[in-house]
């Protein structure tokens, strides 16, 4: 199944306010309902084990409502690990009043070198080119002093075929069109590695999670030591 490039409607902000608002609903039902909290909690607890830190700082991009982030922070604590999060999106109107936030373009971070522990996404891959992803994963790299953290979608038939299936659970117009948008625009774990042994990670992990959720880990070098 060949990568398919397409604009997403919320992306481009071609909704109302309401519209908005129910595609954003939409999609804190699927990250719920299939895989996608699950996935960023997985890759936060890996890291955390990893480098035996029991509370990491985090920037989410392209972080929307923020509410795959709230959701895993939730449960983590529970497992003993604590999140400082930091917020930044495009449109301000897509994120949440509560909590750090801040507005600003993915592919020139508004910070420093090592501001944040992690640098996290997701459903956000997935929207940029090859070139824009290596960018943007070397930019994350820049800030951040542990890793960056992928939570997407793989790309693949039947992934297509459920979305279709699952249409009509769906309440805005805009995810009905950005759903199968997604799916055909997404990488699949091979593509991901090729593009980010390209990086300048340390070491790439890819991890396949429930419904076709793919969890990556770059990590920055010297960091797991």
């Amino acid at each position: 199944m060949k990568r398919i490039a397409m604009p997403e409607l919320l992306d481009t902000d071609n909704g109302t306010p309401a519209e908005i608002a129910a595609s954003l609903g939409d999609l804190r039902r699927i990250n719920r309902w299939f895989g996608g909290i699950n996935t960023t909690e997985y890759l936060v607890e890996h890291v955390a084990r990893t480098t035996k830190q029991s509370s990491l700082s985090l920037l989410e991009v392209a972080a929307g409502s923020g509410y795959v982030l709230e959701a895993a922070c939730a449960r983590l604590r529970h497992r003993g690990v604590n999140l400082q999060v930091m917020s930044l999106d495009r449109v301000p109107a897509h994120m949440s009043n509560g909590g750090r936030a801040v507005a600003g373009d993915a592919l020139a971070l508004p910070f420093r070198d090592g501001s944040f522990d992690l640098v996290s996404c997701n459903l956000f891959a997935h929207h940029l080119s090859p070139q824009e992803l290596a960018q943007f994963i070397d930019e994350s790299l820049r800030v951040c002093r542990v890793a960056v953290l992928i939570n997407d979608l793989v790309r693949h038939p039947l992934h297509l075929a459920l979305v279709y299936a699952g249409t009509p659970l769906f309440r805005s117009r805009l995810t009905r069109h950005d759903a199968p948008a997604s799916v055909r625009q997404a990488y699949t774990p091979e593509e991901m590695h090729t593009l980010l042994a390209q990086s300048k990670a340390a070491r790439v992990e890819i991890y396949r999670h429930y419904l076709f959720r793919m969890g990556v880990i770059a990590w920055k070098r010297g960091a797991e030591s």
